[in-house]
């Protein structure tokens, strides 16, 4: 029998304008798709990140797969993806039709190679997915200059990127499209729910149409497309601007976290996912990498057996029974993923939190 928890993963902070926020919604009765706090939350997240709109959803999986559908990829194509990512993204470029194919992460950023990138091109390919991996940001300059070299599509997955810079320009600004998830692990949370940015006004159009089962503009319960119910809800929106108006102090606080990480961890066999120069890294999972692999799971071991809990850094996807045909080798991704724990990472954690779990840390490794 394993002892419960008394450091999780993660869990959400809900200790803002939450409940004042939904209660207005529930006295209103708009709780549904419909109400002030969908646009209200869509304007002020396309502030937030310097975009000129975006389009709330009902959570960062549907994100994505509305934003492969807007940019009309689908059966024939090929659409380049890390194979270290959550699953999302590649489940996505399959909803469409298309065909993922797995690139290479980089061994010190853990982000997508775009020279593995350039390599695995060709006349097939219609689009790269650039997924900001736990917070650190993809080498965005070098991955757009091969998508405009090539005629490519760009698309940003930042599921795990809210507060993820490079230089003062926030993520998902750089592609054609970017998506962002609020699950109840995220930095900022509404339980469930995504947001989809579009710079192009006719994109952003297209998928707005898209995210409400293809209604025409001009005519009442008329639809002349294929759409999806892809909607949030007001109720979750609320929750959404609630924790939007607190996400620079989420922010803070878990730079602060990683900060206190890398001060108790120092000597140990294992080193800290470390952020770039000329980015900001906005550590949504603070994460480690031992040195040896076989230290791995003996170390997660012996935090749940003190009551703390991590995760494995994601398995690489192209090693999953559905997509384990045809790709094998991108040793880094399966290096990286042997060898990487995520650590506590909420905000609410500090810096006493911090030391926890740093002491079991140091007492696996010295005793």
């Amino acid at each position: 029998m394993l002892p419960p928890l008394r450091i999780p993963i993660y869990q959400p902070e809900l200790g803002g304008n939450e409940k004042t926020y939904v209660n207005q919604c529930l006295e209103s009765t708009w709780i549904s798709s419909k109400g002030e706090f969908i646009d209200r939350f869509q304007s002020g997240f396309a502030r937030y990140i310097g975009a000129p709109q975006a389009i709330a959803v009902s959570n960062g999986t549907v994100a994505l797969h509305l934003a492969l559908a807007a940019l009309g990829l689908g059966p024939g194509d090929e659409v380049i993806v890390p194979s270290l990512t959550y699953i999302a993204p590649v489940n996505a470029i399959r909803y469409v039709g298309a065909t993922p194919v797995f690139a290479e992460a980089d061994p010190t950023t853990w982000q997508v190679s775009p020279a593995d990138v350039t390599a695995r091109i060709t006349p097939r390919t219609k689009a790269i997915i650039a997924v900001h991996l736990y917070g650190q940001a993809c080498d965005m300059a070098a991955l757009a200059d091969l998508a405009r070299s090539r005629g490519l599509l760009l698309v940003e997955d930042c599921a795990e990127a809210l507060g993820t810079r490079i230089g003062s320009q926030h993520v998902g600004t750089f592609g054609d499209i970017a998506t962002f998830s609020f699950f109840g692990n995220k930095t900022i949370t509404t339980g469930e729910g995504g947001m989809v940015v579009a710079g192009d006004a006719a994109l952003h159009r297209l998928a707005l149409k898209l995210r409400g089962q293809g209604l025409a503009d001009d005519r009442e319960y008329w639809h002349d497309v294929v759409g999806f119910n892809f909607r949030m809800t007001n109720i979750c929106a609320a929750i959404g601007l609630a924790q939007l108006e607190r996400a620079d102090e989420f922010l803070t606080r878990k730079r602060k976290l990683a900060e206190a990480y890398a001060r108790g961890l120092d000597g140990l066999p294992l080193s800290m996912h470390a952020e770039v120069p000329g980015t900001t890294h906005s550590f949504w999972m603070c994460s480690v990498l031992t040195d040896d692999a076989g230290q791995r799971d003996p170390l997660r071991r012996t935090m749940r057996e003190a009551g703390i809990e991590t995760r494995p850094v994601f398995h690489p996807v192209h090693t999953m029974p559905m997509y384990a045909q045809g790709q094998a080798g991108l040793g880094v991704s399966v290096a990286l993923a042997s060898r990487g724990i995520n650590l506590p990472s909420w905000p609410g954690l500090g810096e006493e939190g911090v030391e926890t779990v740093c002491d079991v840390i140091r007492g696996h490794f010295t005793s």
